[in-house]
């Protein structure tokens, strides 16, 4: 009897931990199976294996794009949030400012949390206009605000709505129609960020050589 409600109360804590994590959260294994970090601070692992719910994906690899959309939604366990027009999740970053508007997250950073970039056309469902505004980026760009603050996808999000990026290196949050960050639910060991995908670069003979690595901490 007593070894039945040490199971019950051990099968409890894990449902209490993991009924509020992302997607895929593994609570003994937060960080995916020698997954490499990337943008919160720390050290890389040997591979990436960001996996997805039942499929072993890989962290996507993400091209530049337009945001033509910004979509305000609920989603289970989460509560409010704001995606693209393809479901992705966006996120804001506490190194980032909401006033004045700036972001902080550039070059290898930026590759792992992709800038929301607009042509100043973007259309909105759900979020209003006195929230929205955009920055100018070093390279020249528009990027998104909301509240103020720039927003992100996440290449460590393997399909649309799913928010593995809540609380990466405490300091990535989902972000709510207002631009405050999403708290509803928060893992509690903070997840890794997924390494920068490899750097391609044209050489002088017209071929591309891959570039990479390093210390990933911002």
């Amino acid at each position: 009897m007593a070894l039945i409600k040490r199971s019950v109360i051990v099968a409890g804590a894990l449902a209490a931990l993991t009924a509020c994590a992302p997607a895929g959260y593994n609570p003994n294994n937060p960080t995916g199976d020698a997954q490499q970090v990337a943008a919160a601070g720390g050290t890389a692992a040997p591979t990436a294996t960001a996996a997805d719910e039942g499929t072993g994906a890989a962290p996507r690899t993400q091209t530049v794009a337009l945001t033509e959309k910004l979509i305000a939604k609920k989603l289970p366990r989460m509560g409010a949030v704001v995606t693209d027009q393809e479901g992705w999740v966006l996120y804001r970053f506490d190194k980032d400012s909401a006033n004045p508007p700036t972001s902080n997250c550039v070059d290898d950073c930026a590759r792992v949390w992709p800038p929301a970039l607009t042509d100043g056309n973007a259309r909105l469902q759900g979020v209003t206009d006195d929230r929205i505004g955009t920055i100018d980026r070093p390279d020249g760009t528009k990027q998104l605000t909301v509240g103020g603050w720039a927003v992100y996808r996440y290449i460590g999000d393997t399909k649309p709505g799913q928010w593995k990026g809540q609380g990466v290196g405490n300091t990535w949050w989902v972000i709510t129609p207002d631009g405050k960050k999403n708290l509803t639910c928060v893992p509690k060991t903070p997840p890794k960020a997924v390494a920068p995908p490899p750097l391609v670069e044209a050489t002088p003979s017209g071929a591309s050589g891959a570039s990479g690595g390093g210390d990933y901490s911002y």
